[in-house]
């Protein structure tokens, strides 16, 4: 890991249906590159639905060659279906990070909120308003998934930023 330079940050909202993506670039201040969703089709049995997050955090990583992947931890909630989903999702970007020797930063629901917004239980809204402020990036036409990327993308530069300093 490069220290005190600019570094990429592939951050990724795990999802089955949609995973939100961004690329952040740390220094001084957090700046993102882009952001898009992965949405697998629903007609798709489950290895297709898979596959097609593998190829495309797989090409996410080929391309922008990332220092690091963000990562959200497993939130667990009441529906037992979307859970296991998210945890294989969440195990596709795992390995991914394995298969190209990329240090992984996992970060709670709750650490992201407080490095986003200074709360831990922020909620949505709050997420996002700072994002947009923070990043001077409109989100009036970005998705959940995907603004929740870049919430995470900011925390893990945060996370870079002070580890760099040990």
């Amino acid at each position: 890991m490069k220290n005190n330079t600019e570094q990429t940050i592939l951050a990724v909202d795990p999802g089955y249906d949609r995973c939100g993506v961004a690329i952040i670039k740390t220094g001084p201040h957090p700046i993102i590159e882009k952001s898009w969703c992965i949405t697998t089709n629903k007609k798709d049995v489950q290895p297709h639905r898979l596959a097609a997050i593998f190829k495309n955090i797989d090409e996410a990583i080929t391309e922008y060659k990332p220092d690091a992947i963000a990562l959200e931890t497993l939130f667990f909630s009441v529906n037992k279906k979307t859970v296991i989903g998210v945890a294989e999702a969440r195990g596709i970007i795992v390995t991914l990070a394995g298969l190209h020797d990329i240090e992984l930063i996992e970060l709670s629901p709750q650490e992201v909120k407080i490095a986003v917004t200074g709360v831990g239980n922020a909620d949505k809204t709050a997420v996002q308003k700072m994002v947009a402020l923070t990043l001077k990036i409109d989100i009036a036409k970005k998705l959940d998934d995907e603004i929740d990327a870049i919430a995470l993308g900011v925390a893990a530069a945060g996370t870079l930023r002070l580890n760099s300093y040990k």
